[in-house]
């Protein structure tokens, strides 16, 4: 019997080769029934069998089906653009997923899977099937590949492509040669956005952005949608992202992300994508400096908004906000309290299904994306598809992604703003004192509080997402920030008789802006970015915690971030769960500068009896990167609001994290600096 993740791999690679072509270097071949075949190669089933199926070591046999009823998926074309902001595309992967969800076992799913698979857009069908994969409870181990590993062109210059395809071609696979992505290949240094190309740009944000959406699916069935503190989660990765990147700006001489609130200005920054996708070869389209959003009137795509029903859905969000509770669908008041308001706000901002009144309060985040991804071509006059902008796997290489989500974070600070402040018993932790805090690089003799960061250059096998192209590893190189291993070491003393369970909660925060002038608290606060969270049992006396950085419950580790699942053997059968959600732990740390660009690092040990919701053991499955991403098929880990206890406003007379911090023994503030190298070293 074949193993569940040989089953579904061939499904998952190569989108836009026919299901027929064997898979994984031609070892998998797929015993398709004739009338699985599409109408226009049902007329050579038999001869297909003779020239495609007679070399493969593993063939799938597969059962038969009552042909499923597909012509819902039209709505998104087969070599069309698919994107999860848009309502119709949104309802069309809704029914794909529950279609997926309803087959009762795995053999009947890969059937089904099949069936669809050369039928149904490709984007359409990898976000589907992987949607479906990963909440079935029969199929929660199979191994999914990233969306680098599926549609590299959405995150390489498309220059690399032609001669991937020369080297493999005319070289045997173990001999090939990796071809060199370009950095900074989308703007010169006239343009100062093209400063933060790096992190805009970098492969692992973007596939983390994917997946986090992969994993918290704006609609679709209830049990895909309906997950513990889901808006919440939406709010707060996202204010995360946020604040890093601000940071990040910081250090490169540039202010804070000008909120695109708005929408009736011109957009001063223009960006030029240069990237191609494969499923039509249309390139994104350019959006240049100085544009005007417009009403949309995509009629051929569904997409029918104006600028006035996007300011009037923020109207009414900022009414329920200021009043406190939001309106029902039956005109019932929903409380926007302490404990749940920040979730109904998420869910509400967002539009997801989870939404109290979708109708009242619209589709605002999603919409955004759309207006702005279509802002070359509101109306379709010139039969352009959306922009880098409109289409979740892409859209953080684009400057207004962080313009358009620094006004999101704007709305939901607006609601954290009404509520009131910690108070001393939320903040302290009786009898536990933090007595030290430091950070060192892990190796003898490195000096404390000095990180270093530089350019990495780094490899990936784009092989199995090229379509019709030649067997074996293709692998491209890339530049990346990436900084040197560190740990950070606290020593803490619980002067109770007895032991203690704290949670340690580690952040960063900027000291200055990017003009080297000091930050208020009330401004530093919101730019405060968690780097860790974790247990710890305390006995009594003095306690020495060591927590290597890249242990860290916000991020993976590379080898998950760009790990090629269907690169494997087919005999393989690895335990690997689909754990890819989780912030790139190469952009753990912000990049620095040369001389050293000093930052606060804050840690704080918090009582584990307040904070705990149910046990978990962090070192299990996907439970690793819990701080944004949560727990799959669990409640959220930490019954505090998340960004605690930088969270809410603070009264007047905090004027610093030292004012902060200053009541408190069970909080200490580091000040340590990163230092830039601008060299590039290659990945070991």
């Amino acid at each position: 019997m074949t193993d569940i993740n040989t089953r579904f791999r061939g499904l998952l690679q190569r989108p836009y080769e026919p299901t027929f072509v064997p898979k994984s270097n031609g070892q998998l071949y797929y015993d398709l029934p004739d009338s699985f075949l599409t109408d226009h190669y049902r007329p050579f089933g038999a001869a297909l069998q003779n020239r495609f199926g007679t070399n493969a070591q593993t063939r799938i046999p597969l059962p038969n089906i009552t042909a499923p009823d597909l012509a819902f998926a039209d709505v998104v074309s087969r070599r069309g653009a698919f994107s999860v902001f848009q309502p119709a595309h949104q309802r069309v992967a809704g029914q794909l997923v529950e279609l997926f969800l309803a087959q009762p076992n795995p053999d009947s799913l890969s059937a089904m899977a099949v069936f669809a698979r050369d039928r149904v857009n490709g984007p359409l069908f990898q976000y589907a099937l992987s949607v479906a994969l990963m909440h079935r409870d029969d199929t929660r181990g199979v191994d999914i590949p990233s969306f680098l590993e599926l549609f590299p062109d959405r995150y390489v210059d498309p220059a690399v492509f032609p001669q991937l395809r020369e080297e493999g071609n005319l070289v045997e696979s173990g001999n090939r040669r990796a071809v060199e992505i370009p950095m900074n290949y989308t703007a010169s240094e006239r343009v100062d956005e093209q400063r933060l190309a790096y992190w805009r740009e970098d492969i692992g944000v973007n596939l983390h952005h994917w997946h986090w959406h992969l994993v918290y699916p704006a609609r679709g069935p209830d049990r895909t949608v309906r997950k513990d503190r889901r808006g919440e989660l939406f709010y707060y990765m996202h204010q995360q992202t946020m604040a890093r990147y601000n940071i990040e700006r910081f250090a490169n001489g540039l202010p804070m992300v000008q909120a695109l609130r708005h929408l009736r200005e011109a957009i001063p920054e223009g960006y030029f994508p240069k990237i191609t996708r494969s499923s039509d070869g249309r390139s994104y389209p350019a959006r240049h400096p100085n544009q005007t959003l417009s009403d949309l009137k995509r009629t051929e795509d569904g997409v029918i908004v104006s600028i006035a029903d996007m300011e009037l859905w923020t109207s009414r969000i900022f009414e329920a906000i200021d009043n406190g509770y939001a309106q029902s669908t039956n005109n019932e008041r929903v409380p926007l309290d302490n404990d749940n308001g920040i979730d109904l706000l998420g869910n509400m901002v967002e539009a997801s299904t989870l939404s109290v009144n979708l109708q009242y309060y619209g589709d605002l985040h999603n919409n955004g994306h759309n207006i702005l991804g279509y802002i070359h071509d509101p109306d379709n006059s010139y039969l352009e598809g959306f922009g880098v902008v409109g289409d979740n796997t892409t859209a953080m290489r684009d400057p207004v992604f962080y313009r358009w989500h620094q006004h999101i974070d704007d709305i939901f600070q607006r609601h954290k703003q009404r509520l009131p402040a910690y108070t001393g018993q939320q903040l302290a932790f009786n009898d536990v004192a933090v007595d030290n805090f430091e950070i060192q690089l892990n190796k003898a003799n490195a000096p404390t509080n000095i990180l270093l960061t530089f350019w990495q250059r780094s490899q990936v096998n784009l092989g199995t997402g090229l379509d019709f192209g030649p067997e074996g590893n293709l692998f491209a190189t890339f530049t990346h920030i990436q900084h040197a291993p560190f740990s950070y070491r606290i020593r803490v003393t619980n002067r109770a008789g007895d032991t203690r369970r704290g949670t340690v909660r580690i952040f960063l925060g900027p000291k200055t802006n990017e003009s080297g002038q000091t930050l208020p608290f009330r401004e530093q606060r919101r730019l405060m970015v968690e780097l860790d969270k974790f247990t710890v049992t305390l006995n009594p006396g003095q306690n020495s915690i060591v927590r290597r950085g890249d242990q860290s419950s916000v991020t993976i580790p590379y080898e998950r971030t760009f790990r090629n699942v269907t690169a494997s053997t087919v005999s393989g059968n690895e335990a690997f769960q689909f754990c890819n959600c989780g912030w790139p732990n190469h952009m753990l740390v912000p990049k620095g500068s040369p001389e050293g660009r000093e930052y606060d690092f804050f840690v704080m040990v918090t009582d584990y009896t307040q904070d705990r919701v149910e046990d978990f053991d962090e070192n299990v499955n996907c439970n690793d990167a819990h701080v944004f991403c949560g727990l799959r098929g669990r409640r959220y880990p930490d019954a505090r609001s998340m960004g605690f206890p930088f969270d809410r406003f603070t009264p007047g007379s905090v004027g610093s994290l030292l004012d902060f911090i200053k009541p408190y023994v069970n909080m200490r503030v580091t000040p340590v600096k990163v230092r830039f190298t601008n060299t590039v070293i290659a990945r070991s």
